[in-house]
């Protein structure tokens, strides 16, 4: 299934945003009702809440008494750190309870407010955060929820910052505007990317663009940090190492809206295991694809041809095209993935000059309107220049003494 964290500063409107998408049909699994349910009376989370912080959050009829709970729990750290060691495991155990009957073709939604503080975003295909201001959510939660303005900023410093839920967000929905006016977003949101990626990773989709050349965008860098992360959740040990490799790797270097990373694998087995994981992830295999072109092209490379095998996998989100390569350790192929990168970073004469052939190899891919075409003309005419930038990204690597 598809899951998706949907997070957000105490009063920024999660539960506008769950709302909107239940009615469209996802399942919804929300942290705070369950949280709820977890100290209920009766229940060992209650009595374990009492245990640490006294009979005196208890109302008349021995029900929780937040606001009492709240002014002791975020009185201090070491008060805040001891209600979530009795809350979150419990609520983690009922999220995977609900999680588990949730369809395999679900879009599932888990409503978490503290996933960024709990560093939960590589567990989940997508993360989509809401924003409001910060002043503007102590008013509400002043106004709306009746608590005090110290209470109020005293749960909001208690919170990841904006900058950190920046970092963490695959989709940023700003909730800021007039009641209502999020929804047709929410609802875009929903047909154009959510249905559409939870049926490819069902169909082992893999999203393809065409290969236009974007202006550089300062947020690669961190898609790519977000991409990498759920990777190594899916890898564990069996990755060696994963690196953002491509031009969407180089600072200011225009380059197709696709990220490049590559995993480093001790042998071609080990990526063949990680196949169906991958998948699961988001990542479909390309299956036809199982070399890179041996450089120099014109002497069928410098070393044995097997060596330049690898593994392939694209990207099921429609809003995040991907290509993860999956090459083994110290292979050609592997090590000059890195060289290439640092050598245009380094070198800006060479990236001005790989710019420029870049630009004829888009122009070339205009003239195809299919996929496979337009990517075999964009690849056709950057293969000669490459012959020759293997040979000088490893010229450079030796007088730099550049070391993967």
């Amino acid at each position: 299934m598809l899951r998706i964290g949907l997070t957000g500063g105490i009063g920024a409107g999660k539960s506008t945003v769950s709302k909107v998408l239940a009615e469209l049909g996802a399942v919804i699994v929300d942290a705070d009702v369950i949280a709820r349910e977890v100290v209920e009376p009766g229940t060992p989370g209650l009595a374990a809440l009492v245990d640490r912080f006294g009979e005196e959050i208890l109302t008349a009829d021995g029900a929780l008494d937040r606001p009492a709970l709240a002014a002791r729990a975020f009185a201090d750290e070491e008060s805040r750190l001891a209600l979530n060691s009795i809350v979150h495991p419990l609520v983690g155990a009922r999220t995977t309870e609900t999680i588990e009957s949730a369809p395999e073709d679900a879009v599932l939604v888990q409503d978490i407010p503290l996933l960024v503080e709990g560093g939960m975003g590589a567990a989940f295909h997508l993360v989509v955060v809401v924003f409001v201001d910060a002043e503007d959510r102590v008013q509400r939660l002043v106004g709306s929820r009746g608590m005090s303005e110290t209470d109020a900023r005293a749960r909001i410093a208690a919170q990841a910052d904006d900058d950190q839920r920046r970092a963490a967000a695959d989709v940023r929905l700003d909730n800021s505007g007039a009641p209502g006016a999020l929804e047709p977003e929410v609802r875009a949101l929903w047909a154009e990317r959510l249905v559409p990626f939870e049926s490819n990773i069902r169909t082992r989709t893999v999203v393809r663009v065409l290969p236009e050349l974007a202006s550089p965008n300062p947020q690669w860098p961190a898609q790519a940090d977000r991409l990498i992360a759920r990777l190594r959740l899916v890898c564990g040990d069996r990755a060696v190492r994963i690196d953002h490799i491509g031009s969407t790797a180089v600072e200011g270097l225009p380059a197709k809206d696709v990220l490049d990373v590559q995993v480093t694998v001790a042998n071609l087995e080990v990526a063949d295991e990680l196949a169906e994981s991958l998948a699961g992830a988001g990542f479909p295999r390309i299956e036809h694809i199982t070399a890179d072109d041996p450089k120099p092209s014109y002497q069928g490379g410098e070393t044995d041809p097997a060596l330049w095998g690898k593994r392939i996998h694209g990207g099921a989100d429609p809003g995040r095209p991907v290509n993860i390569h999956l090459r083994v350790d110290g292979w050609p192929g592997q090590q000059f993935a890195l060289v290439f990168r640092d050598w245009l970073r380094a070198d800006t004469d060479a990236r001005a000059e790989y710019l420029a052939v870049k630009e004829a190899a888009a122009e070339k891919a205009a003239g195809h309107t299919d996929y496979q075409d337009a990517i075999t003309a964009y690849v056709d005419a950057k293969s000669p220049w490459f012959d020759r930038a293997y040979h000088r990204a490893w010229e450079w690597a030796e007088r730099t003494g550049w070391s993967a």
